[in-house]
């Protein structure tokens, strides 16, 4: 007679637990299943960046090579949920649309996005990256000079801004 219960118990069971798959994936809307792994990994909260990925950006990324170093911490950080790693990119957006006349609006605004999502992934302290290399350290600098490149001012105008310095 228990046998008779559990059967019907079970399927129950196994319906709602394929159900809530079903929902998850319709959610999520992964494009392939290494997008399916991944997010898995994030939601179970064993994500973890490829290091050896990163550590290739970086070295692209002192290079100035930008758009390949964007790349590499792209495949480092498929679900960009590391905020070092999402601050890395923001500041390559920085680098390459830094000008001495001018500014690429359109990268800087993309560099916004990235260390917007730096700061969201780091809420509980500033984030602070130590790397002697870098000459802007904190995610709120980056901030802020991103948006001041974005900004339309009468300093744009100035002709002795072809001095200025690269940070």
């Amino acid at each position: 007679m228990r046998t008779v219960r559990l059967i019907p118990a079970l399927g129950v069971a196994w319906t709602l637990v394929y159900a809530a798959f079903v929902v998850w994936l319709y959610a999520t809307a992964p494009q392939s299943i290494k997008d399916v792994t991944t997010r898995a990994s994030v939601a179970a909260g064993t994500y973890a960046v490829d290091r050896a990925r990163f550590d290739a950006g970086r070295e692209l990324f002192l290079r100035e090579q930008y758009a390949a170093a964007r790349d590499e911490w792209s495949r480092a950080d498929p679900a960009q949920q590391d905020a070092r790693t999402q601050f890395y990119v923001a500041y390559s957006f920085y680098r390459q649309g830094w000008g001495r006349v001018y500014t690429d609006d359109a990268l800087f605004r993309q560099g916004l996005d990235a260390v917007n999502r730096a700061i969201a992934l780091s809420p509980d302290a500033p984030l602070n990256i130590a790397d002697p290399e870098l000459k802007i350290h904190s995610a709120a600098e980056l901030k802020a000079e991103l948006e001041k490149g974005t900004e339309r001012t009468v300093d744009d105008l100035n002709p002795l801004k072809v001095f200025r310095e690269r940070k």
